[in-house]
């Protein structure tokens, strides 16, 4: 991931970035968004890994991407293409706790969310 994305990532851009498009984005990649989140914030996961996390968050949050987030249907295609990648590269920071923290947030937001989608991601992402 370049670091170049990292610039774009803070905090209060992102609680704005999923406010204002969760439900355009879907479930998937806002659990994804998620899981990297509360992985960066674990105290046990290392600066090298929080800043890889935080370039690949700081993607989902720029305002211009490859493909027009408000694009129907492909919108979010390649937001979660980078943030499935970062999670593959991260999978050792998901943890049971992570997830946990992760899928109480997506219940919260999405009370008749399917939990194929999450499980979906987490085997994609090949998170056990």
């Amino acid at each position: 991931m370049n670091d170049q994305y990292a610039k774009y990532y803070s905090e209060d851009s992102l609680w704005e970035k999923i406010k204002k498009f969760s439900k355009a984005a879907g479930v998937k990649v806002i659990y994804a968004v998620l899981l990297l989140y509360y992985a960066m914030k674990d105290s046990g996961v290392s600066l090298k890994t929080k800043l890889f996390i935080a370039a690949s968050l700081g993607y989902f949050i720029m305002p211009a991407d490859a493909i027009i987030d408000f694009t129907p249907l492909i919108g979010y295609s390649d937001d979660l293409g980078v943030l499935l990648f970062a999670l593959k590269q991260v999978s050792s920071a998901i943890t049971p706790a992570v997830k946990e923290k992760a899928r109480s947030k997506i219940s919260d937001w999405f009370p008749q969310a399917d939990e194929n989608e999450m499980a979906e991601l987490e085997q994609k992402m090949s998170i056990e």
